[in-house]
């Protein structure tokens, strides 16, 4: 089963306006006429064919999309997700990236799943700086450096794992690893930029 939304963390994310909710359904409806969308369709919206590493992302978007884990984002899980990523708090937010992390869905994140992610959006972004935003000229990081960094701010027991608590903490406590755990190519940007593009949202 793949990792879960809840309708709480959807209510908590913002109240869904009726009109909004009607919109939502109607260009999800005009995309997908049966009523599910399929991997293949979730990549191809978002224009990774050809992109392993974005390809990667993508993909490990969609299963944190599919609630049920069939393989398919029906409407529910279409509305819960846009809603947390266009809407969410910052803790919801984070929940979510850690489920994209969290590739074997075991409630922890290893070394080996954090630097596959890093590593895709390392080669997305070229996003691992030592230096804040404001510290422009910062030293360019190896995906296996921001690791190792993040693992050494956040994994408080020292067990080799990060747990949502620890990641969700290490977050909060520290605005370079609130950086590069949220280097998550930015979803929410990207679907706002869809959205003004496509009839989908």
């Amino acid at each position: 089963m793949g990792p879960q939304f809840s309708w709480e963390e959807t209510e908590a994310a913002g109240e869904l306006d009726v009109a909004e909710l009607q919109e939502w359904y109607k260009k999800f409806l005009v995309e997908c006429p049966s009523g599910t969308l399929f991997m293949h369709e979730f990549k191809r919206f978002f224009k990774v064919t050809g992109n392993k590493e974005a390809t990667q992302y993508v993909e490990s978007m969609f299963r944190a999309f599919d609630k049920n884990g069939d393989n398919t984002i029906d409407l529910l899980e279409y509305v819960a997700a846009l809603s947390l990523v266009l809407r969410g708090t910052l803790e919801h937010k984070l929940k979510w990236t850690f489920k994209i992390y969290d590739k074997d869905r075991n409630g922890c994140i290893d070394r080996l799943e954090l630097l596959d992610i890093v590593e895709a959006i390392y080669k997305l972004k070229k996003a691992c700086r030592v230096g804040t935003e404001a510290e422009q000229q910062g030293q360019l990081l190896t995906p296996e450096e921001v690791v190792d960094r993040i693992f050494l701010l956040v994994d408080e027991n020292g067990d080799g794992q990060l747990s949502l608590s620890e990641f969700i903490e290490g977050a909060r406590r520290d605005k370079w690893v609130m950086k590069m755990l949220q280097m998550d190519v930015n979803p929410g940007g990207w679907i706002s930029q869809q959205r003004r593009k496509s009839a989908m949202f």
